[in-house]
């Protein structure tokens, strides 16, 4: 049985799919062992309790350093023996800690076609832009902002001009996206 953190910053609907893809076998062999969120208000808290998956919760502005904080994460993830690292809204670069312990085995997903539109805002810029055909990726982590080698994409047409309803649209692709992707990867 494969062991899955999810990373998460926000409402955690990736997460969710995730973890209703472990409980379902649509990702076969595996479960999410901890939920990890930099947030104490954030909604993932809410569906990690639907789960029964536990969390740990942080205030980066409670450490010294990033190092600290990423060498307390990566000690729980070694506490839980995990396996796959799954960013998902996780709204943080990771650092030199968590790859030196994790690189190689932790993924993110992004709501752009990379390498186009990186950041936290790469609906928008995209939708601003008027692109035709928008996207999903995932990719490995390493140092760059939302750089890594890309594992798996899929592209979201279309041409309306309702930013709410394209982002549904993105992120009904993102969870299954994600699922089928972390299904291929771990098995």
């Amino acid at each position: 049985m494969k062991r899955l953190a999810v990373f998460a910053s926000g409402s955690g609907s990736n997460f969710e799919a995730i973890a209703e893809g472990c409980r379902s076998g649509a990702i076969e062999d595996a479960e999410v062992v901890l939920c990890v969120c930099d947030k104490t208000g954030a909604y993932v808290l809410e569906r990690a309790k639907k789960f029964d998956v536990p969390t740990l919760v942080f205030n980066p502005k409670e450490f010294a350093s990033k190092r600290d904080f990423e060498r307390m994460i990566a000690d729980r993830l070694d506490a839980e023996r995990v396996d796959l690292v799954c960013l998902a809204g996780y709204m943080r670069i990771v650092g030199e800690e968590l790859l030196a312990r994790y690189g190689g085995r932790i993924i993110n997903i992004h709501p752009a076609l990379l390498p186009a539109f990186k950041g936290a805002h790469a609906i928008r810029d995209a939708f601003e832009y008027g692109v035709k055909v928008y996207g999903v990726t995932i990719h490995d982590v390493d140092s760059s902002l939302d750089g890594g080698r890309i594992i798996s994409q899929v592209a979201v047409p279309y041409e309306g001009d309702d930013i709410e309803e394209l982002e549904s649209l993105i992120h009904k692709a993102e969870h299954k996206l994600y699922v089928e992707t972390i299904s291929r990867i771990i098995g």
